[in-house]
């Protein structure tokens, strides 16, 4: 029987990507406590980068928000495979930290990053309420628009 994210990730149409195993020296997840850290996540499909170039200058703010929402569907993919499969152990979006490769003149990483603190919105309703920070990079792997990483709390 499908749990209640499950349920909701259904009814709003949302396909989580498939995991990726990370490319470098790191892991994706770290637990400690009731405490999951999620390595950031890049505005990719499937291992497929999408969404290259600066906002500001290649990316327009409405696909910066896109690439975020990405990110954020990328992060919810490490939660429930560091989960077991089961989002219902999240109790809350606790943090998110937004990196936004920007143009020297772009200054709405915070409109940008909300791509993702509305999913997580969609997602846990009042859970996915979080503190966050965005924050304008001069590059990011890959060149891609946007990464983003969180800290849930777990049980």
């Amino acid at each position: 029987m499908a749990g209640r994210i499950e349920t909701r990730l259904k009814q709003l149409k949302i396909e989580l990507p498939k995991p990726v195993p990370p490319r470098w020296s790191y892991v994706p997840t770290v637990r400690t406590g009731d405490l999951l850290f999620v390595s950031g996540q890049l505005c990719h499909w499937q291992g497929e980068n999408r969404f290259i170039g600066k906002l500001g200058r290649e990316i327009s703010l409405d696909d910066g928000k896109q690439a975020a929402r990405l990110c954020g569907l990328n992060l919810l993919t490490q939660v429930k495979s560091a989960l077991d499969g089961d989002l219902d152990r999240v109790v809350a979006c606790v943090k998110l930290v937004g990196f936004v490769n920007s143009a020297p003149d772009f200054t709405d990483q915070p409109q940008v990053v909300n791509g993702c603190s509305e999913l997580m919105g969609e997602v846990f309703g009042d859970s996915g309420k979080h503190a966050r920070s965005a924050v304008g990079m001069v590059a990011l792997p890959g060149n891609v628009a946007v990464e983003i990483e969180a800290v849930f709390e777990v049980r």
